[in-house]
């Protein structure tokens, strides 16, 4: 039995920046990996796949389909593929991450299972080749094998590690529905947003650990697409920062809203202050 933690994501900032020849979006986005975390477990089997999840701890689990439509379970097949081998793999999967939530949950498994087999058959895929294969699976996949601070291009397949930044507490708050990524982005098509993210100077603010100056230019377009269908996300993000966060923002397509601070209490007060939603507290990764 070999354990594999699945971390989530969340978008410090998300850019649209056109439309590709093959339909997906161009987008920018600066992407930073957290603790909160999906548990795997991988064990050989003579050959095939076998997916067993428990999701029983999160609002919606019951809807997260187990066969070939789970990217844990694309993601298995895929590594089939690329190695040409059917290795057969056994999945436990337990779910911590919320589900549609713009938290990267079902990449993150991907992610987990990809690196997990490259360790079960003692593969020695490179770090590229793992990313190769979780770019067939989806967009967050690749950058939830590689973790830390990225800035994500083209699709979102496209990474350039950032430096490393401050370990800050990062208060999730999910409000109860779900926003389909597919509507969110056709849906922006429709009215896109005016203002935009400036992202090379954001990054350049927390290379130079001018977090605050960063923190004011962080923004989400697909926030504005959100609130029509979600209207809490606005009442999240208010009282969030009400209760003393630096900055707050839907991640994704959302409809979570985080809020940053470097403060344990102010932590606890955050996380108090927002009624009605799914909290998790948690920190940078």
């Amino acid at each position: 039995m070999l354990k594999e933690l699945a971390r989530a994501k969340i978008n410090l900032t998300l850019d649209i920046t056109g439309i590709r020849a093959d339909g997906y979006h161009e987008v920018e986005m600066i992407l930073q990996m957290i603790e909160l975390a999906d548990e795997v477990e991988l064990k050989k089997i003579s050959s095939g796949i076998n997916l067993n999840m428990n999701a029983s701890g999160i609002v919606g689990g019951e809807n997260i389909p187990t066969d070939e439509k789970n990217l844990a379970w694309r993601a298995a097949l895929e590594f089939q593929k690329f190695c040409g081998k059917n290795f057969g793999v056994a999945i436990n999967l337990t779910k911590k991450i919320p589900a549609a939530a713009g938290l990267a949950g079902g990449s993150a498994d991907a992610a987990a299972v990809i690196r997990g087999m490259n360790r079960l058959y003692e593969m020695n895929l490179t770090e590229n080749e793992l990313c190769e294969i979780g770019a067939r699976v989806g967009s967050d996949v690749p950058f939830c094998i590689i973790g830390g601070t990225c800035l994500a291009e083209g699709r979102g397949e496209i990474l350039t590690r950032l430096a490393p930044v401050k370990k800050f507490n990062a208060i999730l708050a999910k409000p109860r529905g779900e926003i389909s990524t597919a509507w969110a982005y056709k849906t922006y098509d429709d009215n896109p947003a005016k203002n935009h993210p400036p992202t090379q100077e954001i990054i350049e603010q927390m290379e130079r650990g001018n977090y605050d100056a960063a923190f004011k230019n962080f923004s989400n377009v697909l926030e504005g697409v959100a609130l029509k269908k979600i209207p809490a996300i606005a009442d999240c993000k208010r009282k969030m920062l009400a209760a003393g966060a630096k900055v707050a923002l839907m991640s994704g397509s959302g409809p979570t809203v985080f809020a940053l601070t470097d403060d344990d209490l102010t932590a606890e007060k955050i996380a108090a202050s927002v009624e009605d939603v799914q909290i998790f507290t948690t920190k940078f990764f």
